[in-house]
C-alpha cells in the first residue's frame, strides 16, 4: 500500500479508537444529541473508507470476506426492524400481530394501513442506531488488519475503562459524587460518566474482559531454577508492562465494586471463572502453568484484598437481602411476559417499550419504567420471536467463534483476545438478565467491537511469522558473512 495510501488509513484507524475511548464519556451516549453524534462519527468514518475504497486506496481485509455469514444475520436483522415500520396493507398486519392492528385501529376510524410497530417514529430512531452499530462491526474488521492494531484496540478499551474507574472512585471515595450532574439516585456510588451505577458496571466487566485476555497473551512459563533467576524475573515482571496492567484491573475492579451492583460483580466474577475452566480446557497445548496462576490471583486477590477494602461486604449484603417483595424490577418483568404474549412473533416495533409497556404494568409498580430490566424480555417484546432468534443467532455465532479460537488458533495474542471476547459476551449474556446494559448505546456499540474481535482471533493472520522470517534471514546472512570473512 502506498505510503499516502497507509496513511489515510491510519487516521481512520485513530478515528475509530477516538470514537471507541468517546462512546461512555457523555452519560454513556444515551442521550438523543449524544448518539447522533456516535452515529454522525461512524457514518463519517464508513463513508470515507468507502471512498478510498472506490478510489482504490483501501482494500476489503481476509477477515471481512470470511465474515459473510455474520453479515447474512445483520442483514437480515435490519431489514427485519426496516419491515417493522413499513407501512402495510392493514389486513396483513391483523394476521401477523392482531394486537398491532387493533391498536392502530384506535387512532384511525377506519385504517387501510398499519405497520407492525406500534410506535413507527421510534423503531426508525431504533433502525437508525443499528444500522450504526453494524457498521461499526463492519469498520472493525476492515479497519484492524494487523494483529497490532488489534492489540491498539484492546488498550484502548482498556484504557477508557480505567479512566472510568478512576473517575468513577475518585469521585466517589472523596465524597464530591459528581463534577457536572446531580446524583440523586446514586449517591455515594461509582457511576462514572454514566448515569446509573449498573450500566458502569457494564461496561466495565467488558473492558476488564479484554485487560485479562491482554494479559493472557502476555504470560509465559519461567524457566528459572535458582532462586537468583527468580528475584532477577519478579524485578523484571515489576517493571514491565504486565504489571501496569495488572493494576489496571485492580483499578477497574476497585470501581466495580465501589458501584455495589450485585448482577454487575456477580456476573464479573462468574464469567471470569468460566471463561477461565473452559479457557483451559481448550487450549490444544497444556496450558502454561503462568496463565492458571494469573486466574487464582485474580480471584483471591480481587475479591478478598481488594474487596475487603473497597466494600465487597456490602455488595454481599445486598445480594443477601434481595428478594422479590422488595425488588419492584421483578414485578415490571412479570408485566413484560404480558406484554410479550400479545406480541409474541413479530414484537411490538424495536424501542416501543416505554410508550407500550404502561398498558401493562400493575397498580404496584410505581414509577416510569423507559426498558424492562431484563435484556431478553425488552428485545422479545419489542421484536418478537424472530428478532430474539436473529440477535441469538449473532451473539451465539460470535461466542462459539471465540471458542474456537482458543482451541485452533496458537499465537498468544489470537488466544488472549479470543479468552477476551468470550468473557465479556458471557458476562453480558449474564448481567442481561436483571439490566438493560444493551439498550445503553455506548455498551451496545462497545459489545458489537467485542463480537467483531472474536471474529480477528480468529481468522487475523498472526505477523509474527513474518518477523521471524525477516530475522532468520538476518541471522543467515551474518553467518554467511562470518564464513566468507573469518576473524584472523
Amino acid at each position: 500500500m502506498p505510503r499516502h495510501h497507509s496513511s489515510a488509513d491510519k487516521g481512520l484507524f485513530i478515528g475509530f479508537l477516538i470514537l471507541m475511548f468517546w462512546l461512555p464519556l457523555p452519560l454513556g451516549s444515551n442521550r438523543p444529541w449524544a448518539w447522533a453524534i456516535m452515529e454522525v462519527w461512524i457514518f463519517s468514518l464508513f463513508l470515507v473508507w468507502l471512498w478510498g475504497f472506490w478510489q482504490g486506496r483501501f482494500k476489503l481485509t481476509p477477515v471481512f470476506y470470511k465474515a459473510k455469514p455474520i453479515f447474512i444475520l445483520f442483514g437480515l436483522w435490519l431489514f427485519y426492524i426496516a419491515f417493522q415500520c413499513i407501512p402495510l396493507p392493514y389486513f396483513l398486519i391483523e394476521w401477523l400481530s392482531p394486537e398491532a392492528a387493533s391498536m392502530q385501529a384506535l387512532w384511525t376510524a377506519h385504517p387501510t394501513t398499519a405497520t407492525l410497530s406500534v410506535t413507527p417514529h421510534t423503531t426508525a430512531i431504533s433502525l437508525l442506531k443499528s444500522i450504526s452499530y453494524v457498521l461499526l462491526f463492519v469498520l472493525t474488521l476492515l479497519l484492524v488488519r494487523r494483529a497490532k492494531r488489534l492489540r491498539w484496540l484492546a488498550y484502548t478499551l482498556v484504557l477508557s475503562g480505567l479512566f472510568q474507574a478512576v473517575y468513577g472512585s475518585i469521585l466517589t471515595l472523596s465524597g464530591i459524587d459528581s463534577l457536572f450532574l446531580e446524583k440523586v439516585p446514586y449517591a455515594g456510588l461509582a457511576t462514572g460518566s454514566f448515569i446509573n451505577r449498573n450500566h458502569l458496571a457494564g461496561y466495565l466487566e467488558m473492558c476488564l474482559a479484554v485487560g485479562i485476555g491482554l494479559l493472557i497473551a502476555q504470560l509465559k512459563d519461567s524457566d528459572n531454577t535458582t532462586w537468583r533467576q527468580r528475584l532477577r524475573s519478579l524485578v523484571a515482571w515489576v517493571l514491565s508492562d504486565k504489571m501496569r496492567l495488572r493494576l489496571y484491573l485492580v483499578m477497574m475492579v476497585i470501581a466495580l465494586v465501589l458501584t455495589h451492583s450485585r448482577m454487575g460483580n456477580t456476573a464479573f466474577f462468574a464469567s471470569m471463572m468460566i471463561a477461565g475452566v473452559v479457557g483451559l480446557i481448550l487450549f490444544r497445548q497444556h496450558a502454561p502453568r503462568a496463565t492458571v496462576i494469573l486466574l487464582v490471583t485474580l480471584i483471591v486477590i480481587d475479591i478478598l484484598i481488594v474487596g475487603a477494602w473497597f466494600g465487597v461486604e456490602k455488595v454481599a449484603q445486598r445480594l443477601q437481602q434481595t428478594s422479590l417483595v422488595s425488588e419492584e424490577r421483578d414485578e415490571v418483568n412479570i408485566y413484560s411476559i404480558s406484554y410479550w404474549q400479545d406480541y409474541l412473533w413479530t414484537g411490538s416495533g424495536l424501542g416501543s417499550y416505554k410508550l407500550t409497556f404502561p398498558r401493562y404494568r400493575g397498580d404496584d409498580v410505581r414509577g416510569f419504567f423507559d426498558h424492562a430490566h431484563n435484556d431478553y424480555l425488552e428485545f422479545g417484546a419489542e421484536t418478537g420471536i424472530i428478532g430474539l432468534l436473529l440477535l441469538g443467532s449473532i451473539v451465539i455465532f460470535s461466542l462459539g467463534l471465540a471458542l474456537l479460537a482458543q482451541y485452533r488458533r496458537r499465537d498468544s495474542l489470537s488466544r488472549g483476545i479470543a479468552f477476551s471476547a468470550f468473557m465479556a459476551i458471557t458476562a453480558l449474556l449474564i448481567h442481561s438478565s436483571v439490566d438493560f446494559n444493551l439498550q445503553i448505546p455506548a455498551n451496545a456499540a462497545t459489545f458489537i467491537v467485542i463480537l467483531a474481535m472474536a471474529w480477528l482471533a480468529y481468522f487475523l493472520k498472526p505477523e509474527t511469522r513474518r518477523k521471524s522470517k525477516v530475522r532468520k534471514r538476518v541471522v543467515l546472512a551474518v553467518e554467511s558473512k562470518v564464513q566468507n570473512n573469518p576473524i584472523p
